[in-house]
Parts: structure tokens; sequence; C-alpha cells
């Protein structure tokens, strides 16, 4: 059953974690996960590279026309990764945990938090990927 979307921003959110995905896949990832739920959480995509385990939060934002697609990285004042509230952190950290806890992850692998900020530009269907690496929860 295809996924039915209730709004523009669960659209845009999509075509952007779709997006993450194949960059990622582009850099030589695997996406072992996508939207891993829990009550108190999500993860957006769990990826692996180098026997490291990679948790990713994917933002979307969506700007038309596309000049915006350049301004959008902080020249109007807004940062999309400015939606990582300490809120939002620490219920990210909760679902890390019981993820790792539910796929039975061994201790000593290493893994870390990425944000991929993924400026979509629907009109032309042009998309730009900024990594933030390395988040620390």
């Amino acid at each position: 059953m295809p996924k039915v979307f209730t709004s523009e921003k669960q659209k845009t959110g999509e075509i952007g974690e779709n997006i993450a995905e194949k960059f990622l896949v582009k850099h030589g990832f695997s996406v072992l996960d996508r939207n891993y739920t829990k009550k108190w959480g999500e993860i957006d995509i769990v990826a692996k590279k180098d026997n490291k385990l990679y948790f990713v939060e994917v933002k979307s934002v969506s700007h038309l026309p596309s000049e915006t697609l350049v301004k959008s990285e902080g020249e109007d004042g807004y940062n999309p990764e400015d939606n990582m509230h300490p809120w939002k952190m620490k219920r990210l950290s909760r679902t890390i945990q019981t993820y790792l806890l539910d796929k039975k992850i061994d201790d000593d692998i290493e893994w870390q938090v990425d944000l991929l900020v993924v400026y979509l530009d629907l009109k032309t269907k042009k998309a730009k990927v900024k990594v933030v690496s390395d988040v620390i929860l």
C-alpha cells in the first residue's frame, strides 16, 4: 500500500529522505534501515560504512524559485539544522540506544550521528545536500 501524505511538509520530508539515501549510497554507505520508529522518537536513516554505524537525521527544505536555493544557507537567517532542539536530540539519543539494543549491536561497534540538510527546488527538481558530521547529542 502506498504511503499517504497528510501534508506538504510530509511530502517534502519524504522526498528529502529519498535524496539523502541516494546521496549516502553514492558516497559508499549501505543503508540498513529507514524510519526506525518508537513511541519516543524516530531515526530517519541508519547506514553503515567502514564498519561504523551512522544515525542520520534528515532535514528537508523546499524553496521556490531556484535563486533561493543558494540563499537558503543562512543568508535569510534560517538554517534547517537549527531545528535540532535539545528535546529532539534527547529523543534521538534514546531512540538510538533502543536501536542498538533491538538489533543486538555489539558494544565495540563505533557509531555517530550525522545531519543531512536537503535543500529542494521542486520547480527545477534539483537538490543540494549539506552534511553536518558527528553531531554531539
